[in-house]
């Protein structure tokens, strides 16, 4: 019985493997893309690496195929795919011609980019360490395949409208981005995760209807839309965080106005209300 288990413990599973692997493909090739000039390439690559990082997890969860080794590979690919790979496509795109406004500013633009993959790495790292108390509804942090979507896609956009990266107000604000997305990556702000979404097999009709439109936007002009899209999800989170941290201090000025309540307690918070600082059993990924 005990060799049995060890046998099944010494090989991988095929299928969530292999599309983690393709993620990681994806992300490489964004990187030699971007290396040789060709940017809109290099952004759908990153944009594919996202789609087959969202699917390999939910392929392993489906099929019952998680696993350690699974878990440890995904965030390697996901480093190379959505830290590396948009960090560097933002730098050989706009911020390596900082270089040209002096020494220092030049600096600025590659201390930026790796910024950007540092907080990646650390998220991800952050991540595997708190995986098994973690709240699957909220992740704790910008996702690290949601802001290298948001930051390619704006890439996308001015490359789309033939706006070269070397122009003064793109690189400023490619700089701040990629810096922004960056912190928020290995900030407390809460996002929402979808992990939990749908509850059932069925889903609201107007549901159907936002696919539609969102399909529809999309063949209209899609890096608009792609960094549009990225930009409300980027902002929504910061506004959930501040409003959840307001109203839980207004809950807790409540208590402690009350009588008979013992002073500095804090009041009971709902589980999807917590934050990381709140509550060390369900912090958000």
């Amino acid at each position: 019985m005990t060799q049995e288990v060890k046998k099944r413990h010494r090989g991988v599973y095929l299928l969530p493997n292999a599309l983690t692997t393709g993620a990681m493909f994806a992300g490489f090739f964004s990187i030699i893309s971007g290396i040789n000039g060709h940017y809109s390439a290099a952004v759908i690559a990153v944009i594919v690496a996202g789609f087959l990082d969202g699917l390999d997890g939910r392929v392993a969860r489906l099929t019952n195929t998680q696993s350690e080794f699974g878990v440890q590979y995904d965030s390697l690919s996901d480093l190379i795919s959505f830290g590396l790979a948009p960090s560097l496509l933002a730098f050989n795109w706009s911020l390596a011609s900082m270089s040209e406004m002096g020494p220092f500013a030049g600096k600025l633009g590659w201390l930026a980019a790796f910024l950007f993959a540092a907080c990646a790495a650390l998220r991800l790292a952050r991540f595997n360490t708190q995986v098994a108390v973690a709240d699957k509804g909220y992740f704790q942090g910008l996702a690290s395949p949601a802001a290298a979507g948001t930051l390619v896609a704006t890439i996308w956009f001015f490359v789309s409208k033939d706006v070269p990266g070397d122009n003064e107000f793109v690189r400023w604000v490619i700089w701040f981005e990629t810096i922004a997305l960056g912190l928020l990556m290995f900030s407390r702000v809460r996002y929402f995760s979808g992990k939990t979404w749908p509850k059932g097999d069925r889903v609201p009709l107007i549901t159907m209807l936002l696919v539609v439109l969102i399909v529809v936007l999309l063949a209209l002009d899609t890096p608009t839309v792609l960094m549009a899209i990225g930009l409300i999800y980027v902002v929504t989170g910061l506004v959930m965080t501040i409003v959840q941290r307001q109203q839980h201090r207004s809950r807790r000025s409540m208590r402690k106005a009350a009588p008979g309540e013992a002073p500095g307690e804090d009041p009971p918070v709902a589980a999807g209300d917590r934050t990381a600082e709140e509550s060390s059993e369900e912090r958000g990924a």
